[in-house]
């Protein structure tokens, strides 16, 4: 966790229960439950925890996977990729550079035409500051 990132008591009594489990402890949303999978408002996405710019709604698109979906963050430097081996799988968990929290998993199962790759993050990890 970044020095300036607050306390763990503070960001538990500031978030939800679900909120505080995913992005702390990586849980995962139910799919299709998230407050953003069918949002299509023009903004920015952001880390719910500490606030760093993480996706632009220009990236976002319905992968029917039950999540939200991205191809791309609004920049490398903002996001931090983890080889994940729970649920008996192997995956590639989104962390927040900033302050680690969880956003969700990252698939190589998008069609080219959007580069490839499918950034899955759950709502709850997610502020979406619409464009004025």
């Amino acid at each position: 966790m970044a020095n300036n990132m607050e306390s763990e008591e503070s960001l538990k009594k500031r978030l939800s229960k679900e909120e505080y489990s995913i992005l702390r402890e990586g849980t995962t949303e139910k799919p299709f439950s998230g407050e953003y999978i069918n949002t299509k408002e023009d903004g920015s996405y952001y880390c719910k925890a500490c606030g760093a710019k993480l996706f632009s709604s220009d990236t976002k698109f319905d992968s029917g996977s039950g999540w939200p979906s991205f191809t791309d963050p609004v920049t490398q430097k903002s996001i931090e990729l983890v080889e994940d081996n729970t649920l008996g799988m192997v995956r590639t968990e989104v962390r927040c550079k900033n302050c680690s929290s969880h956003l969700g998993h990252v698939f190589e199962d998008d069609p080219k035409e959007k580069g490839g790759l499918r950034y899955c993050i759950n709502s709850g990890a997610l502020n979406l500051k619409k464009d004025t």
